[in-house]
């Protein structure tokens, strides 16, 4: 903590300057003028002048000491305040929601037999189910040790620092964005983070079924996921404050429900789980923006690229992670889909699951138009998430 200089310092040095010219003045002398200097004796300083060097003196150092002591207890003061301030460094579980006993959750926690896996583990972790006895569901994700083998511990500043990060997190409310419910310091630098469960599955389940033939997504359903990712984003980017940014959009990280309302999953973990909060590497994987591999520089258009290429798999039918260099203009889903925009070809893209009717289709391709924007190499030329809803909600309307 840094001290501006004060008028506290001043006061001091002018007393001290004050006492100092004070004590190098002669005494007064009653001798009169004309006495003749050789025969002469300086007479002793009469009691008046005595007393009021005392009182003098008393005034100077009685201020002296009364100001330094106010400056020691304003120091004192400040110095308590900015150790009440600073975030403790939490144990055990830490609860957003009151329908959740921090007891029950530390019980279950160290019960591995309650612990159900559900597919969609990514890189930083797994997921499990966990039914308590009272019937509550939550999902919760054991994740992966902060710090990397090999590399120090988490200062304290940096635990405070993610504490509030998760705090923050919690106070995150949206029907597209899953609710983070509370988080549990496991031991050392794991963490384990509670959400809602969503019963759905995730949106990459949901896609290899359809791939499969085990599940059959019209378009309405596809553009109500569409619309439900793109509304989530823009709660992140424009409604929060400060944004938060997702960091790792893909399929695994959408989870859907029973009437596939989609809902945006580890919001903001791939920058948590990094030594000291900086951003974390992103895998390379289809899904990551140009610039992020280039220059590792996340902004909200990046989290508008990843949501382009889970709009092209929604519309096409195709596995992002498959090669398109067979197909012309290959390379990746956006190089593809760009090369068919430019050969009047976009009809060709569609899925043939959801070919249906003319308006439909209509739809479907401006839709493969928008998508084709967010997949822009530029961050410039991409659609802000605002501008992104707005586009796909009105595509009903043409």
């Amino acid at each position: 903590m840094s001290l501006a200089p004060s008028r506290t310092f001043i006061f001091p040095l002018f007393f001290f300057y004050f006492f100092f010219l004070l004590q190098s003045l002669p005494a007064a002398s009653s001798q009169p003028l004309h006495s003749d200097p050789i025969y002469s004796q300086s007479p002793s300083p009469s009691p008046a002048s005595h007393r009021l060097r005392r009182i003098v003196l008393g005034v100077l150092f009685g201020s002296l000491a009364g100001t330094s002591f106010t400056f020691l207890i304003v120091l004192f003061v400040r110095l308590c305040l900015l150790y009440a301030n600073r975030t403790p460094i939490l144990r055990g579980p830490v609860i957003f929601s009151p329908v959740i006993s921090p007891k029950a959750l530390q019980f279950a926690l160290s019960d591995p037999g309650r612990l159900v896996p559900i597919p969609g583990s990514g890189p930083h972790g797994a997921y499990f189910r966990i039914v308590f006895d009272d019937g509550l569901v939550v999902a919760v994700k054991k994740l992966e040790p902060i710090s990397s083998p090999g590399s120090d511990p988490l200062s304290s500043s940096a635990k405070r620092r993610l504490q509030r990060e998760l705090g923050r997190l919690a106070r995150v409310s949206h029907r597209n964005v899953m609710s983070l419910r509370a988080y549990v310091r496991d031991s050392g630098e794991r963490f384990s983070v509670v959400y809602d469960y969503v019963p759905g599955g995730s949106l990459e389940d949901a896609l290899k079924k359809v791939r499969t033939g085990e599940l059959k997504l019209g378009w309405d359903s596809r553009h109500r996921i569409a619309i439900g990712v793109a509304k989530g984003l823009r709660h992140l980017h424009f409604e929060c404050s400060p944004r938060i940014l997702h960091y790792d959009l893909k399929p695994t990280n959408v989870m859907l429900d029973e009437e596939f309302e989609p809902k945006l999953g580890d919001c903001g973990l791939a920058r948590l789980l990094s030594n000291g909060g900086a951003p974390t590497a992103q895998p390379v994987s289809c899904y990551t923006a140009p610039e992020c591999l280039q220059s590792c520089r996340y902004t909200d258009k990046s989290d508008v690229f990843s949501f382009g290429v889970i709009l092209g798999a929604l519309l096409t039918g195709r596995d992002p992670h498959e090669s398109f260099s067979e197909d012309a203009g290959g390379g990746n889903p956006g190089r593809w889909l760009r090369h068919l925009q430019q050969t009047g070809e976009v009809r060709e893209a569609l899925d043939k699951a959801i070919a249906g009717a003319e308006g439909e289709e209509e739809e479907m391709m401006m839709a493969v138009r928008i998508a084709i924007v967010c997949l822009s190499d530029l961050p410039a030329d991409r659609p802000s998430s605002d501008e992104l809803a707005a586009m796909l909600s009105q595509l009903h309307s043409f």
